[in-house]
């Protein structure tokens, strides 16, 4: 029987014959399979948080909520495993027991670990990758309904860390952890021109660095944090009160801000005058806590999001062109846009492979309409050799994508070897491999 199924913005909807949550990888298994003598597409969800059509299907979308936790800790590798299905969310719960946690964490936290990592989510800091580079394991059920335990150097491995579930559904993930930490924070406004002049400095100057920029403001809000063993808690600043919290992250930010949204969706000549009033009331703080308090931020009011990473060296040129462009192009846009950079990695499909990365997100209220928005952003990206997010919105095509990603059409033949009949294939796999 046919359902409706929405992504967290809304922009995104499938009608799914089915929507199964298997209790066991035994069950996956019998979906897979039932799937295949059906022929009929499968796909997995999560959260929903990808902004792409990635698990839009007219077949089974999968959603793995029931297979989650933590299987097993190997503090002599500093590496745990994971049910693909647990939310980041849960993960620092699940690991403090052990004295462990995840070295880097992006800003929100409700997506499952494998979206997270099959979309080449990432946090912030040059010492640091995104998840997928801190992959050491991969548990994948492919087509035929084979499970494969793989890891460094088996194709499904190197490939399936970042597929967007084109070549199988991800059942276990192995992770490398750190000790758990602390993270000192410093939140302030500064004169936006010279950190945009200065970013790649910037980032090299501190563990975390990133800033949110209304536009029409001559303002960045930037966050610096560092890390500190756990055993500082306490002594190098004090956590953020409850109810200071409660203030800053929920009434204002959300509540507040919501609020604000609605105001601008429907009156967009207020966009400008409540730009400036949010880019003065964010919050201005220093404190520590432990790290996930601290990387991570509720986001209750919801939107659309479009990010590309471009080379770490040429942050400082791209990032004046997409300040410029935004600023004159005249379209009311009340979303910050949100600056990031990360080390490279080696994963193939990865944002960040081969290269330090600078990551530039913008963002569009989910009532209105982003398409125009993005339009005028993203060929900016393009010029600088950007990459997409692959959970984000973008518009380009294969050809587009293999001159930023050497790998893509390497891991396009794994994919046509390990599902020949197209199971976990949808509109978005086939536009990203160029399939017809």
């Amino acid at each position: 029987m046919s359902t409706t199924w929405h992504n967290w913005s809304g922009a995104q909807t499938a009608h799914p014959q089915a929507f199964v949550q298997p209790a066991t990888e035994a069950e996956l298994v019998g979906v897979i399979t039932d799937a295949a003598a059906r022929g009929i597409h499968v796909k997995t969800v999560g959260a929903g948080h990808s902004f792409t059509p990635a698990a839009v299907t007219d077949g089974v979308l999968v959603n793995l909520d029931n297979l989650t936790g933590l299987v097993a800790v190997d503090t002599g590798a500093m590496e745990v495993t994971f049910l693909a299905g647990t939310r980041l969310r849960d993960i620092p719960g699940l690991l403090k027991p052990h004295g462990l946690a995840l070295a880097n964490q992006g800003d929100v936290d409700p997506q499952s670990l494998a979206g997270a990592l099959s979309t080449s989510t990432h946090g912030t800091g040059l010492g640091f990758t995104g998840f997928a580079g801190m992959v050491r394991g991969l548990r994948i059920v492919t087509a035929d309904g084979t499970v494969h335990d793989v890891g460094p150097g088996d194709p499904l491995f190197e490939f399936g860390r970042v597929s967007f579930g084109s070549l199988g559904v991800i059942t276990r993930v192995t992770m490398a952890v750190v000790e758990t930490f602390i993270l000192a924070a410093v939140e302030k406004a500064e004169p936006l021109a010279p950190v945009v002049a200065d970013f790649a400095e910037l980032a090299h100057q501190v563990d975390h660095v990133e800033y949110y920029w209304f536009p029409g403001t001559d303002v960045a809000h930037v966050k610096r944090n560092t890390r500190h063993p756990a055993s500082d808690i306490g002594t190098v600043a004090p956590p953020v009160p409850r109810w200071k919290s409660v203030i800053d992250d929920e009434l204002v930010n959300n509540v507040a801000y919501g609020a604000m949204c609605g105001i601008m969706h429907a009156v967009p000549a207020t966009t400008g005058f409540f730009n400036r009033l949010a880019a003065g009331a964010l919050a201005q703080r220093e404190y520590a806590d432990y790290a996930h308090d601290v990387f991570v931020s509720t986001r209750r009011v919801r939107f659309n999001e479009m990010e590309y990473s471009v080379p770490l060296a040429d942050a400082t040129e791209v990032l004046t062109e997409v300040h410029r462009v935004i600023d004159s192009c005249g379209i009311p846009v009340g979303f910050p846009v949100e600056v990031r950079a990360t080390a490279a990695d080696d994963v193939p499909l990865s944002t960040a492979k081969g290269r330090e990365s600078c990551y530039i997100a913008v963002h569009r209220y989910h009532r209105d309409d982003y398409r125009e928005f993005f339009r005028v952003v993203e060929p900016v990206l393009i010029a600088a050799g950007g990459r997409p997010h692959w959970g984000k919105l973008h518009t380009l095509g294969h050809d587009d994508l293999v001159a930023v990603h050497e790998d893509l059409d390497t891991v396009g033949e794994l994919r046509a070897s390990v599902d020949p009949d197209g199971m976990f294939r949808n509109a978005y796999v086939d536009r990203i491999f160029g399939l017809n």
